[in-house]
């Protein structure tokens, strides 16, 4: 069930003191995300709000930088009970800060092969995107902090993830055409609910994170308190150690951005094949991921390496199953087809 709404202060301030309130812990992430891409904030900027603790901490703390220029966008899933107390509480907060308040309500129940989770976030971010569109916002500014990217990273290592895992959430990101910015990652979850309970700010605690059947509950409760200990301060190593990732696998973008120019695309099979089995697997997730928003995994990356190297005749087939859709051969490139396509080919 929600925790109350209505946290109180956990000390009372007397004097000079209450006449100096805390800041927001979010705001120092707001000035460096501003800073770093400044085009994003000179108009409307919007802010994923649930009226959970970490998005209420966003909230304020943009509503304090860019005043009047805010706006916020709440997803109602229905997928939980708790579903219109979050909604009830985003729209009293909206209304007590002047924040104009967008709400619109999804259909979140998962298609053939999705999880729950896969399918929640994708109708949330198409339904943010849809929403701040509508309003000529330049970013939708997400909550995620750096327990959440420490937790990636985690879910990541336990996969066996390559460098685009281990880099975890970026900071910046572009999905259905808008931009979303993450702006709290260096952002201990502690310090905000900490200084929303001294500022006795409203928040609901989302029942679902109590769920041990999701994994990522089950490392938040039982394997980050044994890592704590033996090893304290290891949250900001790893999220360091994301920051460290992703600027590998940036220069990794590059190089395949110039060798998609030199292959080709959809990338040719003769361009493919001169090149080292690295460079290719390097051209060929890029290009997947950039044209069609796919990964394949590290076997079906090796399978289509051989095909690719097989590949000698001008009869002969490529064919391997990605995600949903396939990478087919057609003429003297490659080619990535969804079902309804395929049997066109």
């Amino acid at each position: 069930m929600a925790v109350s709404p209505t946290p109180k202060p956990t000390a009372s301030l007397t004097g000079a003191e209450a006449a100096q309130p805390s800041s927001n812990p979010g705001g120092p992430g707001l000035a460096r995300w501003g800073k770093k891409w400044p085009g994003a904030i000179g108009g409307v900027v919007a802010v994923a709000y649930s009226a959970g603790a970490d998005s209420t901490a966003l909230l304020l703390a943009a509503n304090e930088r860019w005043p009047g220029q805010v706006r916020a966008l709440h997803v109602h899933h229905g997928l939980q009970a708790a579903a219109d107390q979050f909604e009830a509480l985003a729209r009293q907060t909206c209304t007590k800060l002047d924040i104009p308040l967008q709400v619109i309500r999804v259909d979140a129940r998962p298609g053939p092969g999705q999880s729950p989770e896969e399918a929640a976030r994708n109708h949330r971010y198409r339904a943010l995107a849809d929403m701040a569109s509508s309003m000529d916002a330049g970013v939708v500014l997400l909550a995620q902090h750096a327990d959440d990217q420490m937790e990636t990273v985690l879910l990541a290592l336990s996969r066996g993830a390559g460098l685009p895992g281990l880099a975890a959430m970026p900071e910046r990101f572009v999905r259905h055409g808008m931009v979303f910015g993450r702006p709290l990652l260096d952002v201990s979850a502690a310090s905000l609910r900490t200084w929303l309970g001294e500022e006795g700010h409203a928040f609901i605690d989302d029942p679902s994170n109590a769920d041990l059947r999701y994994t990522r509950n089950r490392i938040r409760s039982r394997l980050v308190p044994a890592w704590e200990e033996s090893f304290p301060g290891f949250r900001d190593r790893l999220v360091r150690s994301a920051r460290h990732a992703a600027q590998a696998q940036s220069l990794l973008d590059e190089l395949a951005h110039s060798d998609l120019k030199d292959v080709g695309e959809p990338p040719t099979i003769r361009g493919l094949q001169a090149m080292n089995p690295a460079r290719q697997a390097n051209v060929l997730r890029f290009w997947l991921r950039k044209a069609w928003g796919v990964s394949p995994s590290e076997a079906q990356m090796d399978a289509l390496l051989s095909q690719i190297q097989a590949c000698r005749t001008r009869g002969h087939r490529i064919e391997l199953k990605v995600a949903d859709g396939q990478v087919l051969r057609v003429g003297d490139c490659l080619a990535y087809v969804r079902p309804d396509e395929a049997r066109q080919i």
